[in-house]
């Protein structure tokens, strides 16, 4: 069989690069080595498939901390909104949520994935499910796909949208990477990103706070300087191994860099209640204190974090659960104050690549033309998606990245064998 271009990967932006490939003339064939195309997408955003984000452009490449600003050149080609108009010419209605989330009006990842998959019907793309890709080899005009059932594919332009190596369930177990190599690419170190963190702290291990959400706090990642790499305000929760959540899975690539750098454990830093400053905070308890001293400070300090936090800092600052305030010390007054602006906890690793959201590292952007996709090493070889050096914070901004870069590729794979 011989085909103008061959998409490896039905993800979103293997949906996306053979539709786009399609579009432009192409006789297209997309390879899937699972039962399901798109299956990423249809676990996106909770099941309601966060399709893209609508803040501007800056915001965007702000929130893809992993070489965001190699989009810049994608994005003047097609953006966000083209990604949204994209999707209402398929059908699929859009509304916008908080931070700029774009889901399908019907409020199912089954909308929009059934739209990419009527819309390779419309286009004639040829589409093998349960297909493994054993080898790719490559050659100066027509590179050759060999299937694990020894069958070889002939083809003008490959498209590589095969995934990292985060929710292997979803068919992103790595393949790619070697394929990538094979044509001269550099892969980046891979590393795990969104994912929980672990902790040997004894307040974890005693699981004192397990199962504790806190909701709007500010998470910070600190430095051997004692200054924060990175700080994200969003909610939180402490498990039976550490620590989870928005907050968590924000922080989470920053920390596993330093555990790549060497680091043992990483320090973090927590303010409980962000929007107050510490000093108002000490004289507010200063006050409380002195108009009921004979209440015990836990019920004078109710509602203002959850009660077993609030235990847990009265516990270490030697308080006693039913201590009266006004035997308490103006100095531990401020050691509680400090405590809830500057809750500090080490962690000393992550869950593994495979249960995080997002792979780290990839093919190296060096080496890709960052306007078409195409590699700067093979010719007639294209990237997108999350095998690619770039990942973002959950929200919709990987998924963007993934359907520009889709887009890109697959239009570029077909204009090339078009031109010769």
């Amino acid at each position: 069989m011989e085909y103008d271009v061959v998409v490896i990967g039905g993800g979103p932006s293997g949906l996306m690069a053979a539709i786009a490939a399609a579009e432009h003339g192409a006789n297209t064939l997309l390879l899937e080595k699972g039962k399901k195309l798109g299956k990423k997408l249809a676990i996106s955003g909770g099941g309601r498939c966060n399709v893209t984000n609508r803040l501007p452009e800056d915001e965007i490449i702000k929130h893809i901390p992993g070489n965001g600003r190699f989009l810049y050149s994608a994005f003047s080609v097609f953006n966000n909104e083209d990604i949204i108009a994209f999707f209402e010419d398929l059908g699929v209605e859009l509304k916008e949520e908080d931070h700029g989330r774009m889901f399908p009006v019907s409020n199912s990842a089954k909308s929009v994935v059934d739209a990419l998959i009527h819309r390779l019907d419309q286009l004639l793309v040829t589409v093998q499910m349960n297909t493994k890709v054993e080898a790719v080899h490559y050659n100066q005009h027509v590179h050759t796909v060999i299937l694990s059932t020894k069958e070889k594919i002939n083809t003008k332009a490959i498209v590589i949208a095969a995934g990292g190596k985060a929710v292997p369930h979803t068919g992103s177990t790595g393949d790619g990477y070697a394929w990538a190599k094979k044509a001269g690419h550099t892969i980046t170190e891979l590393y795990p990103t969104e994912v929980p963190l672990i902790s040997k702290e004894k307040f974890i291990q005693r699981k004192d706070l397990q199962g504790l959400s806190l909701r709007d706090v500010a998470l910070s990642v600190i430095n051997q300087k004692n200054k924060p790499i990175i700080t994200h305000r969003m909610d939180m929760i402490f498990t039976h191994f550490g620590v989870s959540g928005p907050a968590v899975l924000r922080c989470s690539q920053f920390a596993v860099k330093e555990f790549m750098k060497g680091k043992e454990e990483v320090k973090m830093m927590l303010d409980i209640l962000p929007d107050e400053k510490e000093d108002a905070l000490i004289t507010r308890i200063q006050e409380i204190v002195y108009r009921q001293p004979k209440k015990s400070l836990k019920n004078l300090l109710k509602g203002l974090v959850p009660e077993r936090m609030l235990l847990y800092i009265l516990q270490i600052n030697d308080v006693e659960e039913e201590q009266k305030a006004g035997t308490v010390s103006r100095e531990t007054i401020r050691s509680i104050a400090g405590s809830l602006k500057r809750f500090t906890f080490h962690v000393r690793g992550s869950q593994p690549i495979e249960k995080a959201f997002v792979t780290g590292g990839g093919v190296s952007i060096k080496e890709i033309v960052p306007n078409t996709m195409q590699s700067k090493i093979m010719p007639r070889l294209y990237f997108c998606g999350e095998i690619l050096d770039i990942h973002g914070y959950t929200g919709g901004y990987n998924i963007t990245s993934a359907l520009v870069t889709g887009r890109l590729a697959g239009t570029n794979a077909a204009s090339k064998w078009n031109t010769g």
